[in-house]
């Protein structure tokens, strides 16, 4: 974490502005139990609430993945930010004023390349969508665009450009402007020539799509061929800022539609996505030539609780959209599937039958995830015959044994039965058997979430969990009183100092110390501000969140349980070394340690 040039005084009224429950409440529904507010965990999949909110201390941390920090750290983490960029947005929320940069301190090689590549992202972007407006060369281009429906109006909206089939028009705009090629190469706007030195345009030729990350910056770019081509869309590789598996086209500008619905449609590609929006559909986002991914999945989660899945109507498209469900309902969306008609996209289908159609029929009228996987299901077995009919029943019962509802699975195992006559009974016992086969059990709970917290303790907790050392117990009670009192905090630190086992433990002490030192009263939030790494931030948030009662007798208990344990580690230390001593025959040497061990066993004693 970085705090750049931010003013600290600045950094405190924001702590103070900002209630970390009224933030995390508009991410998160939280429900209050005693002094703490409890959901589930935005950060991963889970149906058991893990999730802590403490008003009082102004943290958050859950239990199930570990993530915790203050009010800034929560902002960071939700909407994908950098320190100074979630400090900025959180004081121009509260209005105050910005007098600092966003940026993130340069003064390392990675940041500066990191910002010159956002530099000449926004420039490629600017000079593309200037010559698709302006350039006569780019006429075939603009033509095309308008015979494919997109107006001047969408064209703006979307900063769409064009890249002339020339092969050096953004290197040498590029090379005026000061960037090095290198690094423009290493961020996919250029490639180096194929044959002799010197580099070249990555896209030509190509109708250009500006792809932005959640902040909306532009970050990469997918060129389309206008001719028979391949390939048909070509993206930047994955390069410093762009990473595939995390990105989605629009989400940045879609993020307000999507937690304002509460749901987001997933469509395919970039055409479809701006078509979508021209329609009313602003909550439309596409995974970029690659499969949609459970970090997809866990970043939409923060915005949204159903998603759409909305893919071209065509045996590819159906068989993703079949691929994604168990991806979404394990990051814990409700999934709905639209199913276009005579193999269509989206894109296709607007044009033929127009906007209303498409909202109405294929996003509010989609059907349930279930009912698309019994549908897609009934490709791959022929009805006519009894042996096909016979085994997409036994496949669909799986299917819905798998429903974590009893209602629905009730209602989807009558519609088999009324469908293919047979005994609903015997459907609703062959269900029970799958499900007392699978362990489903009566929760419902599948054994498929990586972070579904009740099923995992269930399948995977050990059956004797590794006990935590006194001294550790010690240790961590010790630092959850001190980030609540300075006084006990400099008795540790006058008693102990850095003599801590955990490394984490003695990182956080020492902070500790230096933040009383500065005069700052106990406030944990603020405290927390002042860490410079992500691990000590979830590691405070557990620690402050133990609440045992102070006193004085247990405080000497903590403090007498860690000298011991500090002086019996020193004691091993030495007694490997008095034992090395002697097989090497330093005896003055080995009577040295022998000495100092008699000492360090006395003050033990003391203890």
């Amino acid at each position: 974490m970085n705090n750049g040039m931010i003013p600290q005084s600045v950094i405190d009224e924001v702590l103070r502005r900002h209630d970390i429950g009224e933030t995390v409440g508009k991410y998160v529904h939280l429900t209050k139990q005693g002094k703490y507010l409890k959901g589930l965990c935005p950060f991963h999949s889970e149906k058991t609430p893990s999730f802590t909110v403490t008003p009082e201390k102004q943290i958050y941390h859950c239990y199930g993945c570990g993530k915790g920090g203050n009010v800034i750290k929560f902002v960071m983490e939700m909407e994908g930010e950098s320190f100074p960029e979630a400090v900025k947005s959180l004081a121009e929320e509260a209005g105050l004023p910005v007098t600092w940069s966003a940026v993130p301190d340069e003064s390392s090689p990675r940041q500066k390349e990191k910002h010159a590549l956002l530099e000449a992202h926004t420039y490629s972007a600017k000079l593309y969508h200037y010559l698709l407006q302006n350039m006569e060369v780019a006429k075939p281009a603009k033509a095309y665009l308008n015979s494919r429906g997109f107006t001047d109006a969408l064209i703006e909206e979307f900063g769409i450009g064009y890249a002339p089939a020339r092969w050096d028009t953004l290197t040498q705009a590029l090379e005026r402007k000061g960037y090095s090629l290198a690094e423009m190469e290493t961020g996919g706007l250029l490639s180096r020539r194929q044959e002799g030195e010197g580099y070249v345009d990555r896209f030509r030729d190509r109708i250009m799509f500006p792809i932005h990350d959640a902040n909306g910056r532009e970050i990469a770019f997918g060129g389309r061929l206008m001719t028979d081509g391949q390939p048909k869309y070509l993206n930047s590789p994955e390069t410093p800022l762009f990473n595939k598996s995390r990105t989605l086209y629009r989400l940045g500008q879609a993020r307000p539609a999507i937690r304002r619905m509460r749901q987001v449609v997933l469509l395919e590609g970039y055409v479809d996505v701006i078509k979508a929006w021209s329609a009313g559909v602003h909550q439309g986002v596409a995974t970029m030539g690659t499969a949609l991914t459970g970090e997809h999945a866990a970043l939409l989660k923060r915005f949204a609780d159903e998603a759409v899945i909305c893919y071209d109507g065509d045996d590819a498209g159906q068989a993703a959209a079949h691929k994604s469900i168990p991806i979404l309902e394990e990051a814990g969306f409700r999934v709905r599937v639209g199913i276009l008609p005579n193999r269509m996209d989206p894109d296709e289908y607007i044009t033929s039958y127009g906007p209303e159609p498409f909202v109405r029929e294929i996003i509010e009228g989609a059907v349930s995830a279930i009912k698309f996987q019994l549908i897609y299901l009934r490709k791959s077995h022929i009805l006519l015959e009894e042996d096909g009919r016979i085994r997409y029943l036994r496949e669909a019962v799986r299917l819905v044994a798998r429903r974590d509802s009893p209602t629905e699975r009730e209602l989807l195992l009558k519609e088999l039965a009324q469908e293919f006559g047979v005994s609903i009974d015997t459907l609703k016992q062959e269900a029970a058997d799958i499900r007392q086969q699978e362990k489903l059990g009566n929760s419902g709970d599948i054994p498929s979430g990586t972070w579904n917290n009740v099923w995992n303790e269930k399948i995977s907790a050990p059956k004797n969990p590794p006990l935590v050392t006194a001294n550790v117990n010690a240790e961590r009670q010790l630092l959850s009183w001190m980030m609540q009192n300075k006084e006990t905090a400099l008795l540790v630190e006058q008693k102990l100092g850095d003599r801590f086992h955990v490394e984490d433990h003695a990182a956080l002490a020492a902070y500790l110390y230096a933040f009383y030192a500065q005069n700052h009263d106990p406030d944990v939030g603020r405290f927390v501000a002042t860490l410079q790494d992500d691990r000590l931030e979830r590691a405070a948030s557990a620690i402050a969140l133990i609440d045992i009662p102070y006193g004085e007798r247990e405080l000497e208990d903590c403090i007498r349980t860690i000298g011991r344990a500090s002086l019996a580690r020193e004691v091993e230390r030495l007694t490997e070394e008095l034992n090395r001593a002697q097989k090497e025959g330093d005896y003055a040497r080995a009577t040295q340690m022998g000495l100092e061990i008699i000492a360090l066993e006395k003050q033990r004693k003391l203890y």
